[in-house]
């Protein structure tokens, strides 16, 4: 109850503070992605409950040159992960647990791996934080995908 209460408390001071950024950002995703500057995506939440997580949107609609430069700041800088304090705020997230992953990762664990859907996600943890180069990692390597799947995925559930 007083992690919750702490939550609360702290995402709306952070969503009043940023508010103005917020909207600002909002407006320039939109006019550089030339669609809705929030993206939302279901993703794994506590107890393997799905739920939609809000982000600033920092891909265009071309496959061409998916990541403008705006959208790539916003990564680098983590502000496009501001939305997600109302993921805080209407309790779907925490501001620390593991972050939430999309369908076919924490609900397809076995055994003991499966305590992680115990805990509700978070907006940053230590894997998080070890992998906050994460993209970069995965760009450098031959199939990024087994590369996830094999070496960082479980170091994360492990953490």
């Amino acid at each position: 109850m007083s992690k919750r209460l702490f939550d609360l408390f702290f995402a709306l001071i952070g969503l009043i503070i940023s508010g103005f950024l917020l909207l600002i950002l909002y407006i320039l995703a939109s006019i550089d992605t030339k669609q809705n500057g929030i993206f939302s995506q279901k993703r794994i939440g506590q107890f393997g409950t799905p739920f939609t997580i809000y982000k600033i949107r920092t891909f265009g609609r071309s496959s061409e040159k998916p990541i403008s430069k705006l959208g790539a700041f916003l990564r680098n800088s983590k502000l496009d992960e501001l939305p997600q304090l109302w993921n805080i705020i209407i309790g779907n997230m925490s501001f620390v647990g593991p972050r939430p992953d999309i369908t076919g990762y924490y609900d397809s664990l076995q055994g003991e791996n499966r305590k992680i859907l115990e805990l509700k996600p978070g907006l940053t943890s230590l894997a998080s934080i070890k992998y906050a180069n994460e993209e970069y990692l995965l760009e450098k390597q031959e199939n990024p995908l087994e590369y996830n799947d094999t070496i960082i995925f479980p170091d994360k559930v492990k953490m």
